[in-house]
């Protein structure tokens, strides 16, 4: 079966460009320039370097002796959290502020949910001199204050989502406004594996390079470059996918994806796509999406601004339909208690959304020589006041 999106911008049935008669243009330029551009030998020089030398890659792959001790397996963290930034969100950017300059784009925008993408862009703009406006939701910037905090320091312009239920969907909606009104002289950096093709790919393939990192790093420290597992957050899935994307042709290794269930799958107050999500068409791509039977979006509900998405990727819509992916969830209590106890046993504060996959640690029955690389896609520094509540 095939992982990988063919040239329709499909994963399996999912996938697609759906997009308003006005964006036509822009994302047409996208599909027929990114890869050559991305294959470019000065684009890939730059991309590396500006990995290397300010991102801080390769990020380390940490064996957490404690951890392991308490599962009964071999955990590794891969250390996303150490980017600069403090998440993987900067991976991405970094790749598309190049791929905008190359486009002759002068504007960027950006939608964020916690605020590590929307720090990610204003950072690459800051660093290329570009003009920059990030979408929020009301409530996200809320409870995000630090991170809104660092946008502006940054230069950024950040713009209050006042519609829906004021979060990443929303903020999402008022970026797709934004393009639409502006699309001669604007570069829209999507942050997640969602939006119309070729982003899902686009992204994925700038991610890739925490898993790259990870078989070489596993292949150094314990003589095979291939886990057992991976286990990853899921919102929209940049992380996941990036953390997947060198494993999904190799059946032997099993692809965790972790949903935030909220206050319970059924509580009507989840993001847990896959158990509650339908076929359908949201911000410009056919994916599962949580809706009503006549497909209104349905508000999803996560302690994790990062996770509080009623969709997800097509490439994971695609792993979770065809069996590829393990697909489970944590509830926000879960995932609390999760980041508590990676702070405790190895003196790491994780983010909030990493906090889901960790805690589905306990949901599967290892043995001692399983292999398992959690990735850690972010830290935890800007959801300590959510922490606080509970300490």
């Amino acid at each position: 079966m095939n992982f990988q999106v063919n040239e329709q911008g499909y994963y399996g049935e999912f996938g697609g460009a759906f997009i308003p008669e006005m964006l036509y243009p822009n994302v047409k330029e996208l599909q027929e320039k990114y890869l050559s551009i991305m294959g470019d030998a000065d684009f890939k020089k730059e991309f590396d370097q500006l990995l290397k030398d300010y991102v801080g890659r390769p990020t380390p792959l940490f064996l957490a002796e404690r951890l392991s001790e308490k599962y009964g397996a071999q955990i590794y963290l891969k250390r996303e959290d150490l980017c600069h930034t403090g998440a993987h969100k900067i991976n991405n950017t970094i790749g598309q502020i190049l791929l905008a300059e190359k486009l002759g784009k002068k504007r960027i925008i950006a939608e964020t949910g916690a605020g590590q993408h929307g720090v990610a862009t204003a950072t690459v703009c800051a660093l290329k001199g570009l003009e920059c406006i990030v979408y929020m939701g009301e409530k996200d910037m809320e409870r995000q204050a630090p991170n809104v905090a660092r946008m502006k320091m940054l230069g950024a312009t950040v713009i209050p989502a006042m519609s829906g239920s004021k979060t990443l969907k929303d903020a999402t909606n008022e970026a797709i406004r934004d393009w639409i009104n502006h699309p001669e002289d604007t570069h829209y950096i999507i942050g997640s594996v969602v939006g119309p093709h070729p982003y899902p790919d686009m992204v994925a393939r700038f991610q890739s390079v925490i898993s790259k990192e990870m078989r070489s790093q596993l292949k150094e420290k314990t003589g095979n470059e291939l886990p057992d597992y991976v286990f990853a957050c899921v919102g929209g899935g940049s992380n996941a996918a990036g953390a997947f994307y060198h494993f999904l042709d190799e059946p032997s290794v099993k692809l965790v994806a972790v949903e935030a269930a909220g206050q319970g799958i059924d509580s009507g107050f989840s993001a847990a796509t896959t158990q509650l999500g339908t076929p359908g068409i949201l911000h410009g791509s056919k994916s599962l999406v949580m809706q009503t039977p006549d497909g209104q979006v349905v508000e999803p509900h996560s302690i994790s601004a990062g996770l509080d998405y009623p969709g997800i990727g097509p490439l994971h819509a695609h792993l979770f339909k065809s069996g590829r992916g393990i697909f489970l969830s944590a509830t926000d209590d879960e995932a609390v208690e999760a980041a508590m106890e990676l702070a405790k046993l190895e003196g790491i504060i994780p983010a909030l959304e990493t906090a889901h996959a960790l805690f589905a640690l306990r949901k599967i029955e290892f043995k001692k020589e399983d292999i398992i690389v959690v990735n850690l896609s972010g830290r935890g520094d800007k959801d300590l006041a959510t922490y606080m509540k509970y300490i």
